[in-house]
């Protein structure tokens, strides 16, 4: 049932919306500013996302079927088509709200906000707790097929790739903008998305009986991968499964005990990690791990210190492009940055390598609610310009949807592969990393 899995992660991201908007609330109450830019931005991304998609979604789709399967569904659906008309009214209440706050009348504001986040957390809560399982009860296997083959077409101006990259775009401006309390602080938001074709090919790295110790105790046991050419590709598994000393051995930073690695066709087992490096392995570590005293700039440069100097320019603007908070501030030593700005720098500093192969070693670990949409966002955008990457992460669900393939890592072992989607199927995962 995937269209059920990209309603989810839709209110996943409207309920992000919401707790930030619950968030700027509480500030402005304590004497914090009205940054207009940033609330235009969320009603950007609210008119367009959802009243001129995941509504029409739903209506068109899933609550049309639904109707027709059983009158036990009408009442349901009725209420849940009146909030998606009432939305926009409530939507426009807000708006004059914030009209009112621009001259100095914020408390209508502060009260809209509480109201339309209450309303959209009970308007979510009643979908994924009523609809959806009654939807699974009712629908037929034929009505899932249509439902799934209309929410998979990459074609659809609303359901395809294009739409979903306009709507990455229009979240990364809600990001940017958001106050640093749960965004990335900035006064301007670039862009996000490039537009490239993903090019996907032979096998860039493979890993044979990799084994690597910690003293006597044997992190990896034996692993072996391989990762192609313009795929992403998800480690997922618990604390202490070898994510990290497994990263850290391809990036040369841990060492070997036994295996061989082969990259883009040579065989780097023995080969120094700043020579990895300039072979095209970059590696944004776990805990971002920035040069604190030194300037943001200076740690984009430290991050290029392999690359020839007529490319530092063109890469800088690159993630500045990208981060435009990180312009912004690039004066300013690392250690002043929030936890979401020192994550988008440690991805930068990364990129300025130039990576045949990036390895992201838990990007979103420790990230407000809406940043860590954003880390998956920006994955997802890296993916889409035919980067090879690696991503280990504890979100297992959100890896695994954006991944080509994944690999579940045990004590040391690999216990399965496969595809992003066929891992979330399977009821071992499910029960383990999902939740499920």
């Amino acid at each position: 049932m995937e269209a059920l899995r990209i309603i989810s992660d839709e209110h996943k991201n409207f309920w992000r919306i919401a707790v930030t908007l619950e968030q700027v609330a509480n500030e402005i109450d304590e004497g914090g500013k009205v940054d207009p830019a940033f609330f235009e931005s969320v009603f950007s991304y609210i008119e367009n996302f959802a009243d001129h998609a995941h509504h029409l979604k739903e209506d068109d789709h899933l609550f049309r079927l639904m109707r027709l399967r059983s009158p036990e569904a009408h009442p349901l659906i009725d209420a849940l088509e009146d909030d998606h008309r009432q939305a926009k009214v409530h939507l426009h209440q807000i708006k004059e709200a914030f009209a009112k706050a621009k001259v100095g009348e914020q408390s209508a504001l502060t009260t809209a906000l509480r109201d339309y986040t209450r309303r959209l957390k009970t308007h979510i809560t009643k979908e994924e707790v009523e609809a959806m399982p009654l939807s699974r009860k009712i629908l037929t296997a034929a009505d899932w097929q249509e439902i799934n083959t209309t929410f998979s077409d990459n074609k659809d101006p609303v359901f395809g790739e294009q739409a979903r990259s306009d709507f990455r775009e229009l979240y990364h401006r809600v990001v940017s903008l958001a106050p640093e309390s749960v965004g990335l602080g900035g006064h301007s938001s670039g862009t996000l998305d490039p537009q490239a074709t993903p090019i996907k090919g032979d096998i860039l790295l493979k890993v044979n009986g990799l084994e690597s110790s910690y003293g006597r105790i044997k992190a990896l046991k034996g692993l072996n991968l391989e990762v192609r050419r313009g795929e992403t590709v998800a480690l997922v598994g618990a604390n202490g499964a070898g994510k990290t000393t497994f990263l850290r051995s391809l990036s040369g930073v841990q060492p070997m005990g036994a295996g061989e690695i082969w990259f883009n066709g040579e065989d780097i087992s023995k080969v120094r990690s700043d020579q990895r490096m300039r072979l095209g392995i970059c590696h944004s570590p776990e805990g971002r791990q920035v040069f604190g005293p030194l300037s943001i700039e200076d740690n984009l440069y430290l991050g290029a210190y392999t690359q020839l100097k007529q490319h530092l320019s063109q890469d800088l603007e690159r993630v500045y492009t990208m981060f435009p908070i990180l312009k912004e501030k690039r004066k300013l030593p690392a250690g002043t940055l929030s936890g979401g700005q020192q994550q988008m720098l440690a991805i930068g500093r990364a990129l300025m390598g130039r990576p045949k192969l990036l390895l992201l070693d838990e990007p979103s670990m420790g990230l407000a609610p809406l940043l860590v949409e954003e880390v998956f966002n920006v994955i997802k955008a890296l993916k889409r310009e035919g980067m090879t990457i690696i991503l280990a992460e504890q979100n297992a669900f959100a890896a695994l949807a954006l991944s080509d393939r994944g690999y579940v890592l045990e004590t040391g072992e690999i216990t399965l592969t496969g595809n992003g989607q066929d891992l979330i199927q399977n009821e071992q995962v499910r029960a383990a990393y999902l939740g499920m």
